[in-house]
């Protein structure tokens, strides 16, 4: 074909992207085209300062790096379908390329776009896309250890490389991405993720199966956030971390396919439980609010939440036990946290937040729906130093770290715990019946 349309969405890069490959391999020509989506930006879920910051820097180094080859990124605001059709229409081009996505708004687009362009989806998203693998008579796992097995054999070739030319079509006006008024805390874009990427592998890959759940220690890729607008591939990660023997961190990633698959086979669990067990939540605007501003009186907790508001990330292991907290100590409504985490996140995912939350909350694909992540038990095996607390709780800073998981007022300025962790369990199984 003459000319063609790539519709960036979370796939911000020009390595191993295999939807603008597909798309310079179909045609002489090609318009790679982002649309600020108002149907996302208007959303709670499109709410995050942070993750617009970062997309902003995304865009810039996209266009940056297209622009060496030879292109350049249009970008429009607007209904993605509408501002689609019209770049259709300007370079009259025959078919649009877009990855393929998991969550109910992408596939939602995905549909109403087929019925307006010649749409070409590409798997460019996931090291195993949604769908390829599947337990005999079903269309998606509902259990990690099974999924992992069959997820395992069926990675799909080499990554592809980075397009040394790629052609607009002619007469094609490209209007450039806006710089952000503020930098990121965490740099945006591929050529930023390329960089963390390789830097994880070369330093941190070969001691992250003993060390990353030390909160203290920080020893995580810090990948998240690339890995979600897609500045960095996932399948190229995988693939080189695999070479490299790092089979517990290549496992974090076949999480993330998992819990996509999951909601592309579940995709109502967005909303709502996965496997609801009858809960009967609690509403307590009071005690939720301490939650979110980190004064709950029990140090990690507070640290993980106070983290979360200041660099729009938390430690995952650290992620497990304020959402265990939210849910089966206070007994708040698991949804509640969903919708924080994405006001706040620079890795705010669909499929990703609301899987791991309803593991926590138990109604989804923990096989242990009752499981409790008792807050001091978890400090002293996670934070043992305390060094993880003292660095967001600076109240807490001369506190001896033997005494950082006992009960009481630990300092004058620190509040007292909003309740009984034993009391709290016992009311929540008794809630649940268990």
């Amino acid at each position: 074909m003459k000319s063609a349309v790539v519709l960036f969405t979370r796939d911000l890069r020009l390595h191993d992207n295999p939807t603008l490959r597909a798309a310079l391999d179909a045609s002489e020509t090609v318009l790679p085209l982002f649309v600020l989506d108002d149907g996302i930006t208007r959303t709670r879920y499109g709410s995050a300062a942070s993750r617009r910051t970062f997309l902003t820097e995304s865009l810039v180094d996209l266009d940056v790096s297209l622009r060496r080859a030879g292109a350049a990124l249009d970008v429009r605001r607007g209904d993605v379908v509408a501002e689609t059709v019209k770049a259709v229409r300007r370079v009259g081009a025959e078919a649009v390329f877009v990855s393929a996505d998991v969550s109910p708004y992408a596939r939602e687009r995905e549909r109403r776009l087929d019925e307006e362009v010649d749409l070409r989806l590409v798997d460019a998203s996931f090291v195993v896309p949604a769908g390829d693998v599947a337990p005999s008579g079903g269309t998606h796992y509902q259990m990690f250890t099974p999924y992992y097995r069959a997820w395992l054999p069926a990675w799909r070739g080499e990554p592809h490389g980075t397009p040394r030319a790629i052609r607009l079509p002619d007469g094609a006006t490209a209007k450039p991405p806006s710089a952000p008024r503020k930098a990121s805390l965490v740099p945006g874009g591929e050529s930023a993720g390329a960089e963390s990427a390789r830097r994880w592998l070369r330093d941190g890959l070969a001691g992250y199966g003993t060390g990353h759940d030390a909160v203290g220690d920080d020893a995580t890729s810090r990948l998240s956030p690339y890995l979600h607008f897609g500045c960095v591939s996932a399948r190229a990660l995988a693939t080189r971390a695999r070479e490299r023997g790092g089979m517990a961190f290549v496992r974090q990633l076949c999480w993330r396919d998992f819990y996509a698959q999951l909601l592309w086979g579940r995709p109502e669990s967005a909303r709502d439980d996965l496997r609801p067990r009858g809960d009967r939540w609690v509403d307590d605007a009071e005690r939720l609010e301490a939650w979110k501003e980190g004064r709950t009186g029990y140090p990690l907790v507070d640290a993980g939440m106070r983290q979360l508001r200041e660099e729009g990330w938390m430690h995952n292991r650290a992620r497990l036990v304020v959402a265990s907290f939210l849910v089966k100590d206070l007994g708040i409504d698991w949804r509640e946290g969903a919708l924080h985490f994405f006001d706040l996140l620079l890795d705010g995912d669909v499929a990703q937040n609301v899987g791991n939350w309803q593991w926590v909350a138990g109604t989804g694909v923990d096989t242990r729906p009752n499981r409790v992540f008792n807050p001091t038990a978890q400090l002293k095996r996670l934070d043992p130093d305390g060094a993880y607390v003292r660095r967001y709780v600076p109240e807490l800073a001369d506190v001896p770290s033997s005494d950082l998981a006992e009960p009481g007022l630990l300092a004058p300025d620190y509040p007292a715990q909003v309740v009984d962790h034993a009391e709290a369990v016992a009311a929540f199984r008794k809630r649940r019946g268990a």
